[in-house]
């Protein structure tokens, strides 16, 4: 199987490659038009920040390949993010692939600490993401803003406010938490990434 992870200027790319690589796949990084959509499966991984990371998509063109791709593509932590329509962090649009919008947690109590660090059980899941899981698995997670409950969600969490652990949309799968440093439920997810049929 020919998987590419979109190369763009992000941090923790190299995680999910070598998460990928214990699943026997030896991913492409690559921002080269013809190779992602070509390949069989398409991540699109990162930590970063939404204002900056857009730039740089739009400057390279990479913001409407990411649109037209065909095959089964996810979106991991800010990828989830800037699937979405706009971004609190720094006034963002972003990719609207996900009709929704990306908003910053306000702490509501004094132990809700920003970012939102550490593992936190999935509810409420409902895809073939999750096949062969539990209920109530632990995922870990490090975000400073998230992705309200909305039509499009696969998996909820709650932290100061439930919000959406994954979104699912045609071909597009995403989820706000790291699957590559999730243990074996993560390895399940993404192995169950790869096995999908669009």
């Amino acid at each position: 199987m020919n998987v590419a992870i979109v190369k763009y200027n992000a941090g923790n790319i190299y995680s999910v490659v070598n998460a990928l690589k214990r699943l026997g796949i030896t991913p492409e990084l690559t921002d080269d038009a013809e190779r992602l959509s070509k390949a069989d499966r398409v991540l699109f991984p990162g930590q970063g920040e939404a204002g900056s990371t857009m730039a740089y998509l739009r400057s390279r063109g990479l913001d409407r390949l990411i649109r037209d791709l065909k095959q089964p593509v996810l979106g991991i932590c800010i990828g989830q993010q800037l699937m979405c329509s706009h971004s609190e962090e720094s006034d963002t649009d972003c990719l609207g692939i996900f009709d929704t919008e990306v908003l910053k947690f306000r702490p509501e109590k004094h132990e809700d600490k920003v970012p939102h660090m550490g593992w936190n059980t999935l509810t409420r899941t409902s895809s073939p993401l999750f096949k062969g899981l539990g209920t109530d698995e632990f995922v870990y997670f490090v975000h400073s803003y998230y992705v309200p409950v909305n039509p499009y969600t696969i998996a909820v969490t709650d932290y100061v406010v439930p919000f959406s652990a994954a979104l699912h949309k045609d071909n597009f799968y995403a989820t706000q938490f790291h699957p590559e440093k999730s243990g074996s439920v993560g390895e399940r997810i993404l192995k169950n990434f790869l096995d999908l049929t669009v």
